[in-house]
């Protein structure tokens, strides 16, 4: 990989970024009455998307904004350009990650997906999200905040619709969580807004589907497992280079399982809510491939995966994966609503680095002089990688991310020496059972765990 690509400014970034903050802080103070620095924002994304199609769609919606007249239809013309400009962004700095990594990528368009959900409740959700711009983020209290309530219901028996009600619940959970807003001194900018201007895009019918293009036939080697874990809720996404059975190229792709969990389930007891769903897990774990057989896949590269259309493969070592089949897969595109830069995850291989920690304790690989931030937040405690094997490792299977103005590294493996031999560790070992006592102590825990609150709820059902 040449990591030395990775340095130096993008030409528009800053500009880009600068546009999308100055419409996050009008959002503050709210659309419905705005003070002149506010009218400011929506006017800078105006400018910014000049000479586009979006132009005169957003030069009205930021006058109808400036005067407090600002409508629904206006308030997703503002939503679209924030988020054309940070797919801007994306683009850029992916287009950089690719030239370091010498990766292709697909030319492919995600095509528009059919089937429109049910109207009034999309238009609910807009009306809900555009009461939330106009009052602004000083202007929260639980009356606003809680108008999601009844949508996010309404939504949530619709498969078609939980992309959004799971965003708005998200969403309306934070804010209510900040209530009332006149007694923040700060603001969560960038993320409020994201979850804001992504809410009003997936009002758009027929935004939030992802259809299924193609079927895959051929070999899965898996490369690591990216772990999520939060209080009520576990995912884990496993990255894999796909190998045709035409014997056309390799290509990167994903394949995703995610688990509602009680808060008790923690570490490496989340493996036990989401084995049953998804054999690949296993197969990662123990390092072996898979043989698919029609497997359902996006344009994006996510498998949609169902365990009839997969079988246990041969042996598949993630390493010699990384070394060999790696360099010379094509990367998928991205659908329109997900370019954004904190999306950006590519599978990469890393070896030759020296390892630096500073005295704040962050830890800093130096690839081809090149520092990248190592991103040790995000190891995650259901597996045995840690930290300290990550800043003794002389190899390196991680996902580029860029953060903060900066490209970073989040390890999912790395070969360390122990005892004086070469040993790969995984964040995603512990996937398809462990033998390590720290795994088992925690399978064990999340056993007893799950029994307790099976019995609880029981006796609650019997009564």
């Amino acid at each position: 990989m040449r990591a030395d690509l990775l340095a130096g400014p993008v030409e528009g970034l800053d500009e880009a970024l600068e546009a999308v903050d100055a419409f996050d802080q009008a959002l503050v103070a709210g659309l419905l009455r705005p003070q002149p620095a506010g009218t400011a924002g929506p006017t800078r994304l105006a400018d910014a998307v000049l000479g586009t199609p979006l132009a005169a769609g957003v030069a009205e919606a930021a006058a109808k904004a400036a005067a407090g007249a600002a409508g629904e239809d206006h308030f997703v013309a503002l939503a679209a350009a924030r988020t054309a400009l940070l797919g801007s962004v994306h683009d850029a700095l992916l287009t950089r990650v690719d030239e370091a990594a010498g990766r292709q990528r697909g030319a492919d368009v995600v095509p528009v997906a059919a089937g429109q959900p049910t109207a009034n409740l999309l238009t609910a959700a807009r009306a809900w999200l555009s009461d939330l711009a106009r009052c602004g983020w000083q202007g929260l209290d639980h009356e606003v905040v809680s108008g999601a309530a009844e949508v996010v219901s309404a939504m949530l028996p619709d498969p078609s619709l939980r992309r959004l009600a799971t965003l708005l619940d998200g969403f309306a959970a934070e804010l209510a969580a900040s209530c009332p807003g006149a007694s923040l001194e700060r603001f969560p900018l960038r993320r409020w807004g994201d979850l804001w201007s992504r809410g009003m895009l997936l009002t758009v019918p027929g935004a939030a589907v992802a259809p299924v293009t193609g079927t895959a036939d051929g070999r899965l080697l898996p490369l690591g497992i990216d772990v999520t874990e939060h209080a009520t809720a576990a995912q884990a996404q496993v990255h894999a280079v796909f190998e045709p059975a035409d014997g056309s190229a390799p290509r990167l792709v994903r394949a995703s399982v995610s688990v509602p969990k009680p808060d008790t389930v923690v570490g490496a007891g989340i493996w036990q809510l989401m084995r049953p769903h998804m054999s690949l897990l296993a197969a990662a774990g123990e390092g072996r491939s898979m043989d698919l057989t029609g497997m359902p896949v996006t344009a994006e590269g996510d498998l949609v995966w169902s365990d009839e259309h997969a079988r246990p493969g041969e042996p598949a070592e993630a390493f010699a994966t990384a070394r060999v089949a790696l360099p010379t897969a094509t990367a998928p595109v991205t659908a329109p609503l997900d370019r954004h830069p904190a999306r950006i995850a590519v599978p990469v291989f890393l070896e030759g680095y020296t390892t630096r920690t500073d005295d704040e304790g962050r830890l800093t690989f130096t690839v081809a002089g090149l520092d990248l931030v190592v991103d040790t937040d995000r190891i995650p405690a259901a597996g045995p990688l840690t930290p300290e094997a990550v800043a003794k490792s002389g190899a390196c299977i991680g996902l580029i991310r860029w953060d903060a103005g900066s490209f970073g590294v989040q390890p999912l493996a790395v070969e360390t020496t122990v005892r004086k031999k070469v040993t790969a560790v995984h964040a995603g070992a512990w996937a398809g059972g462990t033998t390590d006592k720290a795994g088992a102590r925690a399978e064990k825990a999340a056993t007893d765990a799950a029994k307790v609150l099976s019995e609880r709820a029981g006796r609650l059902l019997r009564k």
